[in-house]
């Protein structure tokens, strides 16, 4: 089963892999793009009773340091220039010249370091490699759906690789699935949401960014957050939960974070809407397996009332013996459904339901079981060898009378977890033409309908990979076979 898991998440990380560079490039270039107004990426922001003139002081005081440090360089090179020229005209000595020198040859190097490290294509690289090692992380657990472990997973995840957040959770509609990082003491899972501006980014589906611990809505006096960005976790057009980012401080929002968090929340949404698409595959694939057995049942049914309604007049003892037989067989049936059964149980529906053919024919068809040891614990659908051995008896039948033999075999395949199941007879057989045509629903044969829906139960319940292949000649009968392993003992 580990390696079907494994598969299904590499598949899912596929799908993402390819995505990625699209949508983080995609958004770190609308984010160094020249904005008018108001941030594109910030369409709401929620200050609470934060006045303008604290807004415009916190601002004021994050310009005046980052112009303080640009005028410190200035003045240092200016001044070690001016130092280097005099040393030059005073004839100083040489080594005030020359730590002139090496001071501003260091201070051209950092400059042009930095320069290096924030250069916007060298920050969309850095980013969307986060993001992508940060979605490839989360995907085995945002794969298998919003539940509270899959949650505090992913937070974890998240805020390892973030480079300012001091705390990350997600939501559902209702309450906090995951909290990790800074105020985790007071921030637990399990309880509703109280931010406000929670409620409107599932309501809006839109991003909402927070820049006072008013805002954020904690009553505990010592939390340290301060700032926050609340992105929706989409699937399809509707919010149901959201991705949240937390801060210290609110110099800390810079577009690189929002649009960042933005990138991985839609991310982690595609990987909840494949998880919602693998559900519904499920669920149609359950949906259809009962629509196929129900097509099935009313076949066997038919022929057995008729078998028994021969008897009525005739050998009324053996009918009632023949409607306890079917009853008892029709009610296992009904207990078990849709649901798997073993290999023995299908057996013995198979025994039950021979009996009522043999009831019909008499002498003319004898059954014989060669099951191997191991194999009566294999889970299968109901219902998969009666519809096979029906088709032996109604269409393998010779006209002169002749015993019909029925053979089902279930064998391992060279010690491994496969195992061959076969239902073989030494009917009349049939000839190629007839035989490339018999999973035709519209064959004349009648061999179609049962066979097709054999066939798609067990692509259903097996995987793609299950067929039903059958193989006859013309005079010496026909032999029905497909191949399936143990769930169970899958690596």
């Amino acid at each position: 089963m580990s390696d079907s898991k494994n598969h299904k998440h590499a598949k899912r990380a596929n799908h993402q892999s390819q995505a990625v560079q699209f949508d983080t490039d995609h958004m770190l270039e609308e984010s160094k793009s020249p904005q008018v107004g108001q941030p594109k990426f910030a369409r709401h922001i929620f200050n609470s009773k934060q006045s303008e003139s604290e807004l415009y002081s916190e601002r004021l005081k994050s310009a005046v340091r980052m112009d303080a440090l640009g005028i410190s360089v200035i003045a240092a090179i200016l001044l070690l220039g001016a130092i280097a020229s005099w040393s030059i005209f005073a004839e100083w000595a040489k080594w005030i010249l020359a730590l002139c020198t090496f001071s501003l040859a260091l201070i051209a190097f950092m400059l042009a370091l930095k320069h290096v490290k924030t250069r916007p294509d060298h920050l969309r690289a850095l980013e969307s490699d986060r993001i992508t090692r940060t979605a490839n992380e989360a995907l085995p657990y945002m794969g298998e759906g919003l539940t509270p472990e899959n949650a505090q997973k992913v937070c974890e995840i998240v805020l390892s690789s973030s480079n300012a957040a001091v705390a990350v959770a997600i939501t559902n509609g209702e309450q906090v699935l995951g909290f990790a990082g800074r105020g985790a003491d007071h921030h637990t899972p399990g309880r509703p949401i109280v931010t406000k501006a929670t409620h409107s980014a599932l309501e809006l589906n839109e991003t909402i960014v927070l820049t006072s611990k008013v805002a954020i809505g904690c009553r505990d006096p010592r939390c340290p957050l301060r700032a926050a960005i609340v992105v929706p976790l989409v699937v399809g057009a509707r919010a149901i939960g959201t991705l949240k980012y937390y801060y210290i401080r609110e110099a800390a929002l810079t577009e690189t974070e929002l649009v960042s968090a933005e990138g991985l929340a839609r991310l982690l949404s595609t990987q909840l809407v494949i998880h919602e698409l693998e559900n519904q595959a499920a669920l149609a694939t359950e949906l259809e397996l009962k629509a196929l057995q129900a097509q099935i049942n009313p076949h066997f049914l038919f022929n057995t009332i008729n078998t028994i309604g021969s008897f009525i007049r005739t050998d009324a003892d053996k009918a009632r013996l023949l409607l306890r037989h079917f009853a008892g067989f029709y009610r296992r049936t009904l207990e078990h459904g849709d649901r798997p059964i073993t290999l023995g149980l299908e057996l013995e529906f198979l025994k039950q339901y021979f009996e009522l053919e043999k009831a019909r024919f008499g002498d003319q068809v004898n059954l014989v079981l060669d099951i191997d040891d191991g194999a009566f614990d294999l889970p299968m659908p109901s219902f998969m060898l009666q519809p096979l051995v029906e088709n032996s008896i109604e269409h393998g039948m010779r006209d002169d009378g002749t015993p019909l033999n029925v053979r089902v075999s279930v064998e391992r395949v060279c010690d491994t977890d496969t195992w061959l199941v076969a239902v073989s007879d030494d009917g009349i057989g049939m000839d190629k033409d007839r035989l490339a045509t018999i999973f035709n629903q519209s064959s004349s044969t009648g061999l179609g309908v049962a066979l097709r829906n054999v066939c798609d139960r067990l692509s259903g319940f097996y995987g793609q990979d299950c067929e039903l292949i059958v193989d006859s000649t013309l005079g010496i009968g026909t032999e029905t076979n497909f191949l399936i392993r143990d769930p169970n003992k899958v690596s």
